[in-house]
């Protein structure tokens, strides 16, 4: 049976790449080689770059309202493909399909967004500065932008990206994981369905050298990524060394606060969920968890809870968690376990080689938990991006803010309580991002912005929202004046004053 090779798309035709360096997708569950995606060359990379730089020269004059139409359009098709994309992220990915649905779902909220743009790209303006003086403000498209995202949101993370960016004005360049390419693209070509003019939106893969290649180029004015530390902190030096505007959206290391006044159910559920959904492949899950004072006495039930929960393949609709996106992602998260159990935590659950019926060769971990967990120890001070949950404790609220405080990490953190003043007191003083009130998982709303900060985060602006419109936009400041047909000079005015 011959092996589906993932086109390019440059514009607006799939292309196939020359690359001799191919690599394959592979089902996580079972190890199937179900594509092959390229490592695009650099003269491939060149090639999108220009179609994009062309098409911006027409694509930017193009009126607000006739973007916002093609959103809509857009808009309407991936919500009428949500099954579909779910299972193609499913497949390459592993999550469970109503997770998957859900990850279509917050990528809609996305574009939503972006259909909002003929309100959020308005500018300012000023009357009568000076005589017959008006400011005004012009939020302008840059040019070229690029997206580089990580495997573990195929279609949430572009639509963080693209839709916002080509509202405004831009063009745009998206290099997906090579890991689960597929349902990118099938959005991306929906896209084209929905009318979107050729170069407006293009379409690489490869690795290190093509995101490299794309941090640096001469003819990209943008650069968003989202992914790890290590990366994000490598791209975001080479953009800002070659001119380029960049924001990096980065690594975590998130901690949900449990107070004795919380709903006990509600918390620890939320707690299991944040931390073991997706396999533990979220950059905001909650994979350390702070039970302060009496809520120490819960840690046997959120075990036994967490015993209970059902890891399986993700097309099955009951399964709690799926496959791990790779056997190299197995084998780090396990790694990291061991280091755990050496370096003096106590393993409360074992999550290594569980057994899954029928899929024997899947890249499954269960949930695994560990207490006595010290800020030393390596599953604390690294993104285990697995089902492991760190418990520790602290004897107050402050404890435990300083808990937090002290970890450099910034992207998200929770807190469950019913008291009005410990919600308020942990949100005025915690040094993080994005603050969860009895929300597990604070990403917020696409109309507003995501924040995470610290370590998790470089630029000073992040994705969604507002702060998307300005960092897909330049602000041109415009002073105007009008004379009268007949009104007479004044003579010279060598002074820097408008009267």
């Amino acid at each position: 049976m011959s092996i589906r090779k993932v086109p390019m798309l440059i514009n607006g035709q799939e292309f196939s790449s020359t690359s001799s360096t191919w690599v394959d997708v592979l089902n996580p569950a079972t190890q199937e080689v179900v594509a092959q995606v390229p490592f695009a060359t650099l003269e491939e990379v060149d090639h999108a770059v220009a179609n994009a730089k062309q098409a911006f020269k027409s694509w930017r004059k193009v009126s607000l309202a006739k973007r916002q139409q093609f959103l809509l359009t857009f808009l309407q098709l991936a919500r009428a493909n949500t099954t579909h994309i779910a299972e193609l992220i499913t497949l390459e990915h592993g999550k469970t399909l109503p997770d998957a649905e859900g990850e279509v779902g917050r990528g809609i909220e996305a574009i939503e967004n972006a259909c909002m743009v003929t309100k959020l790209q308005l500018g300012e303006l000023a009357d009568n500065v000076a005589g017959n003086v008006n400011v005004y403000t012009l939020n302008k498209p840059l040019g070229v932008g690029v997206g580089i995202t990580a495997f573990n949101f195929p279609i949430m993370l572009p639509c963080f990206m693209f839709p916002i960016a080509i509202a405004c004005g831009n063009t745009f360049v998206l290099k997906p994981s090579e890991q689960d390419p597929t349902s990118t693209m099938f959005l991306a070509k929906l896209a084209y369905e929905a009318g979107l003019p050729p170069g407006v939106l293009n379409v690489v893969h490869g690795g290190a050298d093509v995101a490299n290649h794309l941090a640096e180029h001469e003819d990209v004015k943008a650069l968003s990524f989202i992914g790890s530390t290590h990366v994000g902190s490598s791209l975001y030096r080479r953009a800002s060394n070659a001119g380029i505007r960049a924001q990096c959206m980065m690594g975590a290391k998130n901690h949900c606060v449990i107070m004795p006044d919380a709903n006990k159910g509600q918390a620890i559920n939320h707690l299991l969920g944040s931390c073991f959904g997706a396999a533990g492949q979220r950059c905001m899950a909650n994979s350390v968890a702070i039970l302060v004072g009496e809520t120490k006495h819960w840690l046997p039930e959120i075990v036994e809870k967490a015993k209970a929960m059902t890891i399986d393949v993700g097309t099955n609709r009951a399964a709690d968690l799926g496959p791990l996106v790779s056997p190299q992602a197995k084998q780090r998260v396990e790694g990291l376990i061991a280091s755990g159990v050496e370096q003096g935590a106590t393993l409360l659950l074992d999550g290594r080689n569980p057994q899954v019926d029928g899929f024997d060769k899947g890249n499954f971990v269960a949930p695994t938990i560990f207490s006595e967990v010290n800020t030393d120890m390596d599953i604390y001070a690294q993104e285990i991006f697995g089902p492991v949950m760190c418990m520790m404790e602290a004897d107050d609220i402050d404890s435990a803010i300083d808990i937090v405080n002290a970890n450099p990490n910034g992207n998200g953190t929770s807190i469950f309580t019913n008291s009005g003043w410990n919600a308020r007191h942990y949100e005025n003083n915690i040094d993080v991002g994005q603050i969860g009130i009895n929300i597990p998982i604070p990403v917020p709303v696409a109309y507003f912005s995501f924040t995470g900060s610290r370590a998790s985060k470089l630029g000073d602006l992040g994705p969604n929202g507002q702060q998307a419109v300005q960092f897909w936009t330049q602000t041109h400041t415009v002073s105007a004046r009008w004379f009268e047909p007949e009104e007479v000079s004044e003579g010279v005015n060598t002074t820097i004053t408008m009267s």
